[in-house]
């Protein structure tokens, strides 16, 4: 496992102070994302699954429903403490993880990778996608979910109400559609499904997220 590191990075930090109050914040892209997650993954059944970013774990109970054994991992040891106290069951385990660094898993040991507005904090995907692709078992599947590049354009980024009343926004880096697919590529993924998601309350806004279905 990677040793975190003595002071968290910013993001860490912020997602360490927002952790006390994400589950309850409004947050529709949070929502979106929990509900597209099942109606795209809920046909599968891997063995062992990665849940790269797993935040306070609000996807972690589902992961956990279709695996056998889950490891969801964070950079956020806030983010972790929260998803801990969820009472999941035994086969999920957490541990602390830069995603830019060697994750804790084995070549070719993992069936699903997954990942849900997470790589909009990574300035460069390729390490990420590499990653992915060294742990998954020929043909597991890697599930991105992210806000989509329509929403950066138009300025959209994660933020929250600071202690102060003041928001805070999380560093982020806006990413093409095609970074993705790009990225994915050199690392031997194919992309197998794509969709763009609305909120069922804003059909006449823009998409809130995309999501990417790759396979080894």
């Amino acid at each position: 496992m990677t040793t975190p590191p003595a002071k968290p990075p910013a993001i860490a930090a912020a997602y360490d102070a927002w952790s006390a109050q994400y589950d309850h914040d409004r947050n529709p892209t949070r929502d979106l994302d929990a509900q597209v997650l099942p109606r795209v993954l809920g046909e599968l059944r891997p063995r062992a699954t990665l849940e790269t970013g797993c935040g306070t774990g609000k996807n972690t109970a589902f992961l956990a429903s279709i695996s056998q054994s889950v490891l969801a991992v964070d950079f956020s040891s806030g983010m972790l403490a929260k998803a801990a106290q969820r009472g999941l069951p035994p086969q999920v385990r957490f541990a602390q993880c830069d995603l830019l660094q060697r994750w804790p898993a084995d070549n070719s040991s993992i069936d699903l990778v997954s990942c849900s507005l997470v790589l909009e904090h990574l300035k460069d995907l390729s390490p990420y996608f590499e990653e992915a692709a060294r742990v998954l078992a020929p043909g597991g599947h890697l599930w991105v979910c992210e806000l989509h590049p329509y929403r950066q354009y138009a300025g959209s980024q994660a933020r929250f109400a600071g202690a102060s009343g003041d928001t805070v926004k999380v560093d982020a880096f806006t990413h093409h559609l095609s970074d993705f697919t790009a990225a994915a590529g050199r690392a031997g993924l194919h992309l197998r499904r794509l969709d763009e998601w609305c909120h069922p309350d804003e059909s006449a806004a823009l998409p809130r997220l995309i999501s990417f279905l790759f396979q080894r």
